[in-house]
């Protein structure tokens, strides 16, 4: 469900931002003519005017709207049946990477915190101890409480279930702190071989139409090239981005995967001490 929203909210905020460029793009426009207009039917003193109101003014806002021009331009000259498949792979990457992230931030947990807490509730001798026990991780989020619970369930049991309980749930947390992430990298691969096929479909095509033209012409080759090869950048841009969030997400696995193995260990310690050893 989590997921859904993120989506939903992502696409949502690409289009509002094309709307929005859009909107920047046409009324700078129509600002455009405003002045030519107004300066070709005033004096040539407010025409000075003008032209040092313009210097003077910074123009951020212009080179911006300028940027986002020529990147539309590109991604229309890219070929639009090859570069929105590449862009598909953006979108839906960067929403299971933010949804990702969040999750996992939402996963982390003060491990030393909760040891702390486990070890007082288990002071308290026999059944009653396991339960506070219980309560504490119950009232903990994160992975490392809910293999603590796991494990307490099987506290009746001995030490060596325990352990086994521990490690098989273990295994079904890094399950889900790894879910989505085979997508990730099914995009990360996808998107540069995407933007090949279309450099390699619109190099063929550049040869067919100098074939059938019967002359080379250096202009027609290097334009058709240029447009051929704006694919293989898309593709290779798109792969970095996810790449990198794609790194960042693993390595925050790692970390909690870490802390739940050396977690794991000392609460079978406190329960060795404060249970099996009284």
């Amino acid at each position: 469900m989590t997921k859904r929203v993120i989506l939903s909210v992502l696409v949502f905020s690409i289009l509002l931002w094309q709307g929005v460029t859009m909107a920047q793009d046409s009324a700078s426009t129509s600002s455009d003519a405003t002045k030519v207009s107004v300066s070709e039917d005033s004096t040539t003193v407010s025409a000075e005017i003008s032209t040092a109101d313009a210097e003077s003014t910074p123009a951020p806002a212009e080179e911006e709207a300028s940027f986002h021009q020529q990147l539309k331009e590109q991604f229309i000259a890219g070929g639009v049946e090859w570069m929105s498949p590449i862009l598909i792979c953006l979108i839906i990457g960067l929403g299971i990477c933010i949804e990702r992230i969040i999750i996992l931030n939402l996963a982390t947990t003060n491990t030393k915190k909760l040891l702390a807490k486990m070890e007082a509730a288990l002071g308290t001798r026999g059944e009653a101890g396991i339960e506070k026990a219980k309560e504490v991780c119950k009232n903990t989020p994160g992975p490392v409480a809910s293999i603590f619970f796991q494990g307490l369930l099987r506290s009746s049991e001995g030490i060596d279930m325990i352990e086994k309980s521990i490690v098989s749930y273990g295994g079904v947390e890094m399950g889900k702190l790894e879910k989505g992430l085979v997508w990730v990298s099914l995009f990360i691969a996808l998107a540069p071989m995407l933007g090949f096929l279309g450099t390699v479909v619109g190099m063929v095509l550049t040869f067919q139409a100098i074939a059938v033209a019967g002359d080379v012409s250096p202009s027609v080759l290097a334009g058709g090239m240029n447009v051929a090869l704006l694919t293989t950048i898309g593709g290779l841009i798109v792969a970095i981005i996810l790449q990198m969030f794609y790194n960042y997400i693993v390595s925050k696995v790692d970390s909690i995967s870490n802390s739940m193995e050396d977690a794991s260990i000392n609460l079978v310690d406190i329960l060795i001490k404060h249970k099996l050893s009284k």
